[in-house]
């Protein structure tokens, strides 16, 4: 394979574009104070001005080019310090809609210190992978109280098993849907009315009322109000979680949940 130049790499680089100006700006400092007290204005540089401070911020990149990762890793650090403090903000504005809307299923202990909501979507591969390890949090901590909205995300299969799960609530109460709910994080078949009267009868449960709710309005009424509260809290995947005052998006193991339960708690 050839080669390519590392002056050439640098150029075609997306990241040195996108931190194109930052890094023109350090190497302007780079060349001193006098240069960086100087007030250039590069619109009044002529072209072989600016072809020689260009050649100038070229040779410094190369000769330094740790400073390119040291811009990234200060940008990402500052975009995600960024989004915290705007998810922070989101979680406090919606505070009421997440944590008491009066419908969501709530477990673990009503009364606890850390409220735990997860947005979730049966169908979702990384809500299954962490389905046992968020019950093991709930169950080892004894302190967390747990929400779940339902979030289908992932097309008809999804839609259909919170159609399922909801209905199951609203018909036959809060013990039932937990039984549906930790069946459904399992289940691998087509989840069409008749697999999942099935289901409904393996957990005891008599399915026909369940079926004929499934496309009520009640049950419209809280999907339309889980997906207009995750549109105003700007969530697009899932599992995303809101633990206390903050809000994780994406797939967090036992050890990271347990870890920000504990910052929440001290905070």
């Amino acid at each position: 394979m050839q080669s390519v130049p590392t002056d050439q790499r640098l150029q075609e680089t997306p990241m040195i574009r996108h931190f194109a100006p930052a890094l023109t700006a350090l190497a302007l400092l780079s060349a001193g104070p006098a240069a960086a007290q100087s007030g250039l204005d590069f619109s009044q540089m002529s072209a072989a001005e600016r072809e020689a401070f260009r050649a100038e911020v070229r040779a410094y990149l190369l000769e330094n080019p740790q400073v390119i990762f040291e811009a990234a890793r200060v940008y990402e650090e500052q975009q995600a310090q960024a989004q915290a403090e705007n998810d922070n903000t989101l979680v406090k504005v919606n505070a009421d809609a997440i944590f008491d809307d009066g419908r969501s299923w709530v477990g673990g202990n009503p009364d606890g210190d850390v409220t735990v909501v997860e947005f979730m979507d049966y169908r979702c591969g990384y809500c299954r992978k962490a389905f046992e390890e968020v019950k093991e949090l709930i169950e080892s901590d004894g302190n967390i109280r747990f929400i779940v909205k339902e979030f289908p995300i992932l097309g008809p299969d999804s839609v259909a098993s919170s159609r399922f799960a909801i209905a199951t609530r609203q018909v036959a109460g809060q013990d039932a849907y937990e039984q549906v709910h930790d069946a459904l994080m399992s289940f691998k078949g087509t989840p069409d009315k008749v697999s999942l009267g099935r289901l409904g009868s393996s957990l005891g449960l008599d399915p026909e009322p369940i079926l004929a709710a499934m496309d009520g309005e009640a049950v419209n009424e809280e999907l339309n109000a889980n997906h207009a509260l995750a549109q105003r809290l700007q969530i697009n995947g899932t599992p995303t979680f809101v633990m206390g005052e903050q809000m994780v998006r994406g797939y967090v193991p036992l050890a990271g949940m347990r870890q920000i339960v504990e910052e929440e708690r001290t905070e």
